[in-house]
C-alpha cells in the first residue's frame, strides 16, 4: 500500500531537509508547501500564495516537479496591459515573472480594498495589534502577474478552496487514493506565540517577530479531510493526544516512530 507522507512548514520538521534525508522504503509518495522547494524536491509541492507561486515558477522547478497551484488560471497574455490600465496599480505592486509568453496567470489583491479592510478592523476591533494586523492582511498585496507555457507541470487546485497550503496538499493526497497519510511539521499555531515556520523571516513570508494565529480555520480543515475519508488512516508526527481531534482514524507518532516505518535515514 502506497504511503503518502506530507511536510508541513511548522519547525516540527526542522530535522526533515528533502535533500539531506533518504526514505529508503519506495512506497513512499512526498507532498510539499511552499518554499519547501528550496531545500530539496518532492514528488508534489502545493503553493496557494501568490508570491511564492511565482517565485517557484521564476525557478524552474515546475520543469521537472508536479506542482499544485490555487487559482492557477491560465488567460491570455493579451489582457494584461488592459488590466494595468484599469486597475492603475502603483508600480510598487506589480510584480512579473521572469520571462514574457503569449499566456499568463494574474493573481492579487487589490492594495486600496485591503487598506479598507484593515481600517474597517481596527475601527470595529480597537484593541487589535495594529503592527501584527497589517503585517498579517498586507501579505500578498498588489497583482502577480507569471508568464506561463502549455506544458508546465502545474496543476490547478479545483478543491480544496481557500484552505492552509498543508491542509490543501492533505486533501489532494487523499484525491490521489492515499490511505495511509503520515503529517509531519503540522504545529498548529497560537496567537499567544511567535509564528512557527521554518521559513519565517525570509521572502513571501511573515517576519520572525510576528504573532501566530488562532488555529481554529485549521483545525477545522484538517478535521473535515479526517471525516471525509473515514477509511484512511492519518499519523500524526510530533504530536501528542489531547482529545481536540475524536475521529478513529487518527493515530499519533514521534519522529523515531516515522523512521521506523518509512526508514528515514
Amino acid at each position: 500500500m502506497t504511503k503518502h507522507l506530507v511536510l508541513g512548514n511548522g519547525e516540527s520538521r526542522a530535522w526533515f531537509n528533502p535533500s539531506e534525508k533518504k526514505i529508503v522504503t519506495n512506497d513512499v509518495i512526498t507532498w510539499g508547501c511552499n518554499a519547501i522547494y528550496r531545500d530539496g524536491d518532492v514528488n508534489n509541492l502545493v503553493a496557494i500564495d501568490h508570491g511564492i507561486q511565482q517565485e517557484i515558477y521564476d525557478s524552474g522547478y515546475h520543469k521537472w516537479n508536479q506542482c499544485w497551484f490555487a487559482d492557477w488560471n491560465i488567460l491570455p497574455a493579451s489582457v494584461v496591459d488592459g488590466l494595468l490600465m484599469t486597475a492603475d496599480f502603483a508600480e510598487d505592486f506589480v510584480h512579473k515573472s521572469k520571462k514574457v509568453t503569449d499566456q499568463c496567470v494574474i493573481a492579487g489583491a487589490d492594495p486600496k480594498l485591503r487598506a479598507e479592510k484593515i481600517k474597517s478592523a481596527t475601527e470595529q476591533f480597537p484593541n487589535l495589534d495594529m503592527k501584527d494586523l497589517q503585517i498579517k492582511m498586507g501579505k500578498d498585496v498588489g497583482v502577480w502577474i507569471t508568464y506561463v507555457n502549455e506544458d508546465d507541470n502545474i496543476k490547478n487546485i479545483d478543491f480544496p478552496k481557500k484552505w492552509s497550503a498543508g491542509n490543501t496538499a492533505i486533501h489532494l493526497a487523499c484525491q490521489q487514493g492515499a490511505k495511509e497519510v503520515y503529517l509531519l511539521g503540522f504545529d498548529l499555531s497560537s496567537p499567544n506565540k511567535l509564528i512557527n515556520n521554518i521559513y519565517k523571516g525570509s521572502e513571501y513570508y511573515f517576519p520572525e517577530d510576528a504573532r501566530g494565529f488562532t488555529p481554529v480555520s485549521w483545525m477545522n480543515q484538517m478535521g473535515t479531510v479526517f471525516n471525509e475519508f473515514p477509511d484512511t488512516k492519518f499519523y500524526w508526527v510530533g504530536r501528542e493526544e489531547d482529545g481536540v481531534f475524536s475521529e478513529k482514524n487518527i493515530r499519533y507518532l514521534t519522529k523515531e516512530e516515522l523512521c521506523d516505518i518509512l526508514n528515514i535515514q
